[in-house]
């Protein structure tokens, strides 16, 4: 199946074509504050982190390590979404949170259409420190979604300034495209904007292996790129296929 999010956007009318990169994101929406500053704006997807309370009573939450508590758990974060347009994107960062965030999606969000993205980093990427997830732990974890849910499956990363950081390599394409071609979902790779200019054969290649496949181009809050470094994959890329979170893009 193909990736639906466009076409769900273009019905609400906020966006006039078939444009990626008109889709504006909200970002680390893991508090209550935050979720009312999202609802109330212009952004079409609200993204949050996912973990799960790490005292009793034990359920997914949202917050970002290092914290490890707040003031909204994800069964709250849902019901005060489900009542508006939004797309929603949940990053996971652990595999224990995965499994309860799926029964509760399938409770509160039966019966709605909206975008859903499921993030998780599941491959060691270009200077990447952080341990991913299992990848098939994950992708058993959440199998039970609708097939029209886009799986965000990406590569952890480092980027430091002044350092020489390879981008993403072949063998890490190769290895991300074993793991997806048999699935039924959308993927959307996210990429970091600070490697682009070097993975540009490798990215566009594992585009190229199925119509199923999109990018998402993010940056580090630290980061630093230059934005010629895009032009050839707005050049070369159908403007449908690359999403670019990005901060005033």
């Amino acid at each position: 199946m193909s990736d639906q999010t466009l076409e769900y956007f273009l019905s609400q009318s906020p966006t006039k074509q078939r444009d990626a990169a008109e889709i504006k994101w909200s970002h680390a929406v893991n508090s209550r504050r935050r979720l009312t500053e999202a609802l109330a704006g212009p952004t079409h997807m609200i993204e949050a982190d996912i973990i799960m309370r790490s005292h009793d009573p034990k359920e997914p939450i949202m917050a970002h390590p290092p914290d490890t508590d707040s003031d909204i758990t994800l069964k709250e974060w849902l019901e005060g979404v489900k009542a508006h347009d939004k797309g929603i994107k949940l990053d996971f960062k652990s595999l224990e949170a995965v499994s309860p965030s799926v029964v509760l999606l399938e409770e509160v969000l039966a019966d709605l259409s909206r975008p859903l993205w499921i993030n998780a980093d599941i491959l060691s990427g270009p200077g990447g420190r952080a341990r991913p997830l299992e990848p098939q732990a994950f992708l058993s974890a959440v199998r039970t979604l609708p097939t029209d849910t886009v799986l965000s499956l990406g590569w952890t990363t480092g980027w430091t300034a002044g350092a020489d950081i390879p981008g993403y390599s072949w063998d890490m394409v190769h290895v991300m495209e074993e793991i997806c071609k048999t699935l039924k979902n959308p993927v959307t790779f996210p990429v970091r904007a600070a490697l682009l200019a070097q993975s540009f054969s490798q990215l566009t290649w594992l585009l190229q292996q199925s119509d199923r496949y999109t990018l998402t181009v993010w940056t580090g809050q630290n980061d630093t790129f230059i934005p010629e470094d895009l032009l050839p994959y707005k050049k070369e890329i159908d403007i449908s296929r690359i999403y670019y979170d990005l901060p005033d893009f």
